[in-house]
């Protein structure tokens, strides 16, 4: 709530002057949402790979494009 009061202090000459009804109910909604939002998305955040596990992980790629496998699963042992 704080937020909000500055921002209207700020941009809108609170509470000297006073936004129409409508106008002050949209902002708090606005804020509430982005809010509600900013909550949502640091709780699913992803977390960031690690450099070196990703550098690891490319070059173990880069080793098996290279190398010609083949898988002969006709031999029973």
């Amino acid at each position: 709530m704080p937020k909000i009061v500055r921002w209207l202090g700020a941009h809108a000459g609170f509470p000297a002057r006073r936004l129409p009804a409508k106008a002050e109910t949209l902002i708090c909604v606005a804020t509430l949402a982005a809010n509600v939002e900013a909550e949502e998305q640091q709780r699913f955040a992803l977390q960031r790979r690690d450099p070196a596990q990703t550098s690891a992980l490319r070059a173990h790629g880069l080793r098996r494009s290279q190398v010609h496998f083949k898988c002969d699963n006709s031999a029973k042992v």
